[in-house]
């Protein structure tokens, strides 16, 4: 337990997962619908502003997890509640807590129908997510990862679109298939180290075959939550089928869960299987970065276009994960949180028009730019966040991601640059179509009267703040990752240095 700094006093981590809980308790026993609106609109409000007393407390010059706790469980199997958060969990948590009530917003007349049950299944995700990124015990670990399917699937079969049926069960096959290796990797850890305490199976040293074997196991659960190319194909539909405030928690959260799962257990817990098999996966993350801006490209659909957009930028974030050295590692944690952002804002916008013309292809919303002053100015922001626009937040991400790529491995740095002009290429498309058109556009005269009310403004201002607020002044987000990254990375060059033979020829 030396690794945590135990917090004493207000269990502010256990709040944060049972207080919404609690709130979707409530909602068993009072389901109007004006009520369920307004109480988890309240509900997700309060965990968020609990939530930034993690900033105020946070310790940026220490590795160590904070605010942890600690109790028994199941002391018989040496099963614990651990929590605890770091430099990397820390910014997924405030992530998941602080997108929800804008989810909430989006929901207010988008969701007609079982109203209390969609705000119920909104909670459960949020207690999901939080406690996945506060685990520091694997079978808690393992019990909200699986908890989180069942929300989310509620989510797409009951709330989506005409083919909500295939996409959930796509959704939800896929994502049980890779527990079932993650649930295998706990179990073998656990024969070894007769503890399910997180922190005590890093940086162990475990026999090459053991770790090859875990590492794979840890990395098809990963690869698919991601999703990486080729295991990708539950994503589009999923986005496509799913409400709106779904297909945000799918781009903002829990596609994190992936990138997060490697961060946490790949590289500290396999790190001689990492330098081994790393190469192969930056292959992948190339692969994942140009098929996805080229499948975007074709798209005609907004929702599948920002679907398949994601394919690409998260196949950034993988490829300065495993490039493995201090710079790429804390472009591709921030870019997590970019992405986040950005492309959970730009899923709000489809879902905006979507409500007034019923359709996301691009051809029925060709034009509008004349009519809706207020969404286009949002969306043209966004759009130049996700391809990296200089001031915008992810160009801080992705300037590091290839930094720390080119200061590893020029040629890989080059294959990767493509990926950001197909990004520039489809986002701009997107808003040559949508804020002009051609000479031969629909009439869209009717939607004069409907440019963004306030409460859309609400739920898009945050999210455009965070934009400028992370592209020009990054540090205070650096400082909280650095020490962390710094820590991993050292521990990953001293395993390397101990067994120079399994760095991969990547590497050396």
């Amino acid at each position: 337990m030396d690794s945590l700094i135990i917090k004493e006093g207000f269990p502010l981590l256990s709040f944060l997962i049972f207080f919404p809980l609690a709130g979707a308790v409530v909602l068993l026993f009072f389901n109007g619908e004006k009520f369920a609106r307004y109480w988890t609109l309240a509900i997700t409000m309060i965990t968020a502003a609990f939530s930034i007393l993690l900033i105020t407390g946070f310790d940026t010059t220490t590795a160590k997890f904070q605010f942890a706790e600690v109790h028994n469980w199941i002391p018989q199997l040496n099963i614990h509640y651990i929590l605890g958060v770091d430099g990397i969990s820390i910014l997924m948590v405030l992530l998941s807590t602080l997108i929800m009530p804008l989810c909430i917003l989006a929901s207010w007349r988008y969701i007609k129908t079982r109203v209390s049950q969609f705000m119920f299944s909104m909670l459960i995700m949020e207690v999901s997510m939080v406690g996945l990124f506060t685990s520091l015990d694997f079978v808690l670990f393992w019990v909200f990862w699986e908890f989180m399917l069942i929300p989310m699937y509620l989510l797409i079969a009951v709330w989506g679109g005409p083919r909500k049926d295939y996409a959930s069960i796509k959704f939800f096959i896929y994502t049980l298939g890779g527990s079932v290796f993650l649930l295998v990797a706990i179990i073998a850890l656990y024969m070894k180290n007769g503890t399910f305490f997180i922190p005590d199976m890093m940086w162990h040293h475990y026999s090459m075959t053991f770790q090859i074997l875990v590492f794979l196991a840890f990395f098809l659960a990963f690869a698919i939550k991601v999703p990486m190319f080729p295991f990708h194909t539950w994503l589009p539909a999923a986005h496509v089928e799913a409400p709106t405030a779904g297909s945000v928690i799918l781009a903002s959260v829990l596609l994190k869960m992936g990138a997060y799962g490697m961060l946490r257990f790949c590289l500290p817990i396999t790190p001689q299987a990492t330098f081994l098999l790393a190469p192969y996966i930056l292959g992948l993350s190339i692969a994942g970065i140009i098929y996805g801006g080229f499948t975007a490209l074709a798209q005609h659909d907004m929702k599948k276009l920002v679907a398949y957009s994601s394919v690409g930028h998260m196949g950034f974030v993988t490829l300065g994960i495993f490039v493995l050295n201090i710079r790429s590692v804390e472009g591709a944690i921030i870019q997590m949180l970019n992405h986040g952002v950005t492309t959970g804002a730009l899923f709000l916008c489809v879902g905006m028009i979507y409500e007034r013309t019923h359709s996301r292809e691009l051809s029925v919303a060709t034009g509008i730019g004349k009519y809706m002053p207020w969404y286009v100015t949002f969306l043209a922001f966004f759009a130049l966040s996700s391809f990296g626009f200089p001031g915008t937040n992810s160009f801080i991400g992705e300037f590091l991601i290839l930094a720390g790529t080119f200061q590893a491995n020029k040629f890989l740095a080059l294959a990767a640059i493509p990926g950001a002009v197909l990004a520039a290429a489809y986002m701009l498309r997107m808003l040559q179509k949508i804020i002009w058109g051609g000479t031969n556009n629909p009439d869209q005269s009717y939607l004069k009267k409907h440019d963004l009310g306030i409460r859309e403004i609400a739920t898009l201002a945050p999210l455009l703040l965070f934009v400028f607020w992370i592209g020009l002044d990054p540090q205070p987000f650096l400082d909280m990752m650095h020490h962390s990254v710094v820590n991993l990375i050292t521990q990953l060059n001293f395993i390397q240095q101990q067994a120079p033979h399994v760095a991969s020829a990547f590497m050396r």
